[in-house]
């Protein structure tokens, strides 16, 4: 029997982007609350946004708190030059969960191809160990410390690469010190 599931969201890629933001996978479509990327009320990654740009976590949440707004992220994502995607393609859920530790990556993102249809992209962001180890396999650079970046090259392209802190509410660190450190990615990237 097969249990691949490809990635059921194209690619979020605005020409102008200057950051690519990478995760792992989505979780199982029962947890969105939007069709699109960190669609899950359980995690933090619009929070974040809202705390770090506007200065109140709840900014991308619609009227009722009950889902994200998914217009207004996509907006606020064309206006800075952010895109966003995943590191798998396609993937083999171990367990029936969204956790990173029971994926098995089929297939990764054609990161070159990615690329080529955002010139001005410098820096690739990943936000977990496993979009981490899926990204470190497609290009040459060593790991960074949470919260920092490596530089490295790739098809002539000079880039940064971010490790940031996971948004899942599995990760064990308070929002606060969560934003503290994508605050210091887009303030080094000139977004912010």
């Amino acid at each position: 029997m097969n249990n691949n599931e490809k990635h059921p969201l194209e690619p979020f890629l605005p020409t102008n982007a200057k950051l690519l933001m990478l995760g792992s996978f989505p979780p199982s479509r029962i947890r969105w609350s939007m069709d699109f990327f960190y669609p899950n009320l359980q995690n933090d990654m619009w929070r974040i946004f809202g705390l770090i740009f506007f200065g109140e976590k709840d900014y991308f949440l619609t009227p009722d708190r009950k889902a994200f707004d998914k217009e207004r992220i996509i907006s606020f994502l064309l206006e800075k030059g952010i895109a966003l995607s995943d590191t798998a393609t396609e993937v083999v859920r171990l367990k029936g969960n969204a956790s990173d530790k029971f994926l098995e990556v089929v297939a990764s993102i054609p990161l070159a191809e990615v690329l080529e249809k955002m010139p001005e992209c410098s820096a690739i962001a990943v936000t977990g160990q496993k979009a981490m180890d899926t990204i470190l396999q497609i290009i040459d650079c060593k790991e960074p410390v949470t919260g920092s970046y490596e530089n490295f090259v790739f098809e002539g392209r000079d880039m940064k690469l971010f490790r940031m802190p996971s948004s899942s509410r599995a990760y064990p660190k308070p929002i606060e010190g969560k934003a503290k450190a994508y605050e210091g990615m887009f303030q080094e990237l000139g977004l912010l």
